[in-house]
């Protein structure tokens, strides 16, 4: 496994985070017991940040997370967790000061832990951002000063949003998801930027919310047509030569060293370490350059999400 710093934040982390969002049932109902083993084997096989939110599964993840970290020295991971999201609509967000700050300590009740290392502004996008500048922001600000979290973040999925927050308020750290991936690079044009700033960032979804893989994407993906039909063109050819587009995705992701995390969602401590073995192996330069024309035609297509204004 491979460490990375996350900016000036000075803390180490792997270069593949284990996701939590799977914990919470987000791409298949999960058998708690085996979810619980899917974090034992992570950590035991040298990953160290684990990233989760109380909307992932209506707190279900983080439950199921406190259950699967008691015990365990805290000075094994890193963990990340999120406020303002709790549900699927836009009246499930709440950005003010008074929430968030309380979010917080229900993590942490759900999560058996004192503190948490980041803690992250969720889907900012659905929010007002003079709110979160003025008002989400500082109340985590005060949330850090008592101890709860070591680091402020901020995540969301279009990227100019992170400029448009970093270049009035710091914060130390911001994820960004489905945008450093086969079909999307979108992430790599600010990462200078960010590195100026001496954010640590996390790159989340690299297989795109599956929409890398062999097994195809959930029902609920918003990808549009287009972007899922050569996905599955690119995820065909990678059977035909033998491989899976999800390894080729993940190692893909991976060989960028200015990004200093991938976070992969799974509760399944069988594919916790396959994707550990894919991550050790550079991608075949020959499927890659394949795989890269069938995507070309896609290449940084995404999708809406949040408030025209944000978007």
């Amino acid at each position: 496994m491979h460490y990375r710093t996350l900016g000036a934040t000075g803390v180490r982390v792997s270069a593949l985070a284990y996701g939590g969002s799977s914990l919470g049932s987000a791409f298949r109902e999960i058998d708690e017991a085996e979810g619980i083993r899917s974090v034992h084997v992570a950590l035991d096989n040298g990953i160290n940040l684990i990233d989760t939110a109380p909307y992932y599964g209506a707190t279900k993840a983080e439950t199921v997370l406190g259950k699967a970290l008691k015990g365990i020295r805290r000075d094994r991971y890193v963990l990340a967790t999120k406020v303002a999201r709790y549900g699927p609509q836009i009246a499930d967000f709440d950005f003010s000061a008074d929430r968030v700050t309380r979010s917080v300590d229900e993590s942490l009740k759900r999560l058996g832990v004192e503190h948490v290392d980041f803690i992250q502004v969720h889907d900012m996008e659905f929010g007002d951002l003079e709110q979160i500048i003025k008002e989400t922001i500082p109340a985590l600000r005060r949330v850090q000063a008592a101890g709860k979290a070591r680091f402020v973040g901020i995540s969301c999925l279009p990227i100019r949003l992170f400029k448009a927050v970093l270049d009035r308020v710091p914060v130390d750290q911001i994820q960004s998801y489905c945008h450093y991936c086969l079909n999307d690079t979108a992430l790599a044009d600010q990462l200078p930027y960010l590195d100026s700033k001496g954010v640590g960032i996390f790159n989340s979804a690299p297989l795109a919310m599956r929409l890398l893989s062999n097994e195809g994407p959930p029902g609920w993906h918003p990808a549009p047509e287009g972007l899922r039909a050569r996905c599955a063109e690119a995820a065909a050819l990678c059977r035909a030569r033998g491989s899976d587009l999800g390894k080729l995705a993940l190692q893909y992701s991976l060989s960028n060293p200015a990004i200093h995390t991938h976070i992969v969602g799974t509760a399944s401590p069988s594919r916790v370490l396959q994707n550990i073995a894919d991550a050790s192996e550079p991608p075949d330069p020959e499927l890659l350059a394949e795989v890269l024309r069938v995507l070309a035609p896609v290449h940084n297509v995404t999708w809406q999400s949040g408030r025209p204004e944000n978007c």
